[in-house]
């Protein structure tokens, strides 16, 4: 009997990406685009955003997040998350967090530096 490969998932702002970057060598499969209005927009984040549900291999985790850190803007309070089944991991411009699913304490840290780099306190809503 052959299982399913191992996964991870999550969704990916468009808008959060750095001008020039380019995520490249992960194998991202894109499983929804959805264009939104953002009622809680921000002067560094625009009031319409480009969702990108994404999958990949569970073993992709390390060097996507890496790829990630390289390619989000610097400012604006932009962050990419995504999960395992076992981890949590939040990506924000060259710095990765990578905790246990449901560990409130590390969650407690992470939000607080999303905060610090300006992130709206209605974004800090990622699931781990």
């Amino acid at each position: 009997m052959t299982h399913p490969p191992r996964t991870l998932s999550g969704v990916l702002i468009a808008e959060s990406l750095r001008v020039g970057s380019e995520l490249s060598g992960v194998p991202l499969q894109v499983t929804a685009i959805q264009r939104i209005a953002v009622g809680n927009a921000t002067a560094d984040q625009p009031e319409q955003w480009t969702l990108l549900d994404f999958q990949a291999p569970q073993d992709a985790a390390e060097p996507l997040a890496g790829a990630l850190a390289n390619c989000l803007a610097p400012t604006g309070g932009w962050y990419v998350n995504y999960s395992t089944a076992t981890e949590a991991f939040v990506v924000f411009a060259d710095r990765v967090f990578r905790y246990p699913r449901g560990d409130a304490k590390t969650r407690a840290e992470v939000e607080a530096y999303a905060r610090s780099v300006g992130v709206p306190a209605p974004q800090l809503d990622w699931k781990d």
